[in-house]
Parts: C-alpha cells; sequence; structure tokens
C-alpha cells in the first residue's frame, strides 16, 4: 500500500533539528523537486537562510528555539517555509501569507504543503532482484529512486545507504543539483 503525502512529508521530520542554512537547503530541494517557481517576479524559488531570518524577523515564521547562529528551527517551520513558497507560486503577496499562516492549524498546514508537493513526496520504493548483482551467491535486492522524469538512484538493499532517511536524503540533494543546472 502506497504511503499518503502526509506520512511521506512526515519523513522530513527525521531531519530536524535545522539551523537556519539546512531549514533552507531542505526545503529548496523539496522546492526545486516541485518544480515551483514564483509568479511574483520579486520572490525567489528557493528560500536562502536570510530569506528564513528575513520570514521570522516579518512574522511569517515562528521564532526560532535560541537566537544567532545558535537559533533551531524544527518541522512546523519546515512546514511554514514550504507554506511561504506555495503561497508565492500561486501569487499570493506576503502579507496574505502571513495572515493564513496565523489563522493555520498544524494538521490542517501539513495536509496543504503535502497536498502540494504529492507528485514530488513520491518515488522511493522498493526494487527488484537484479540478476548482475549477487551477493554471497544470491541475487542482491536493490532500492530504486525515482529522482526525477528520466533520473533514478539504484542502491543495494543491503548497505546503510539504504535505509529509508538516507534515500530521501539523496534523492532530494540530487533534486537539488540538477534543478540548480536546468
Amino acid at each position: 500500500m502506497a504511503e499518503s503525502p502526509v506520512q511521506l512529508l512526515r519523513l522530513h521530520a527525521r531531519h530536524a533539528p535545522f539551523n537556519a542554512r539546512t531549514l533552507a537547503a531542505h526545503a529548496t530541494a523539496l522546492v526545486d523537486a516541485a518544480g515551483m517557481r514564483p509568479t511574483n517576479a520579486s520572490a525567489r524559488a528557493a528560500p536562502s537562510a536570510r530569506a528564513v531570518r528575513f520570514y521570522v524577523a516579518n512574522g511569517l515564521l515562528d521564532r526560532p528555539d535560541g537566537t544567532g547562529t545558535s537559533a533551531i528551527y524544527h518541522y512546523r517551520h519546515l512546514l511554514q517555509l514550504l507554506a511561504i513558497k506555495i503561497r508565492q507560486r500561486e501569487g499570493q503577496p506576503l502579507e496574505a501569507i502571513k495572515r493564513e499562516l496565523r489563522e493555520s492549524a498544524g494538521d490542517a498546514l501539513e495536509r496543504r504543503v503535502a497536498t502540494a508537493l504529492a507528485p514530488a513526496l513520491q518515488g522511493v520504493a522498493p526494487g527488484a532482484p537484479v540478476p548482475d548483482g549477487m551477493v554471497d551467491g544470491t541475487p542482491a535486492q536493490w532500492q530504486r529512486v525515482a529522482v526525477t522524469d528520466g533520473v533514478e538512484l539504484h542502491v543495494r538493499g543491503d548497505t546503510a545507504a539504504a535505509r529509508g532517511d538516507a534515500l530521501l536524503a539523496m534523492r532530494e540533494a540530487v533534486r537539488a543539483a540538477l534543478g540548480r543546472t536546468a
């Protein structure tokens, strides 16, 4: 049975806590994978650490735990940052987004973000045995990870890299790299 977009999005909570830079990088990977581009020319598609601090200062993101370079951001901050980028893609100004975020309960925010990112969240699934890959005389099981149209990763299932969180991290890193070259 396939996992729901909300369940797939929740896998990204494992990467928390974040600092501003890693929060921005994680959100950028998801935004790039979803092909999100804001309709507002003054908004950037990929958030930066500077944008994260700007959004906190202007009340779009909740205040992090701590201050300065030791500020810690959590899964809710990731959801808020992704929601900002989704709404910017839809042409909403920051003031309207700020009001919406203030009024959004956590589960509604999570559902909205997961629904918008559903195609980008799909694609990590176990693969079939590969005939030319043998481990101790038996066919190796491979994890097959769809990255984007025409690109996939293959990771042998008996390695540490085949863990779910490692597969997601590799997929997002490749998507981010591809997004920067396109």
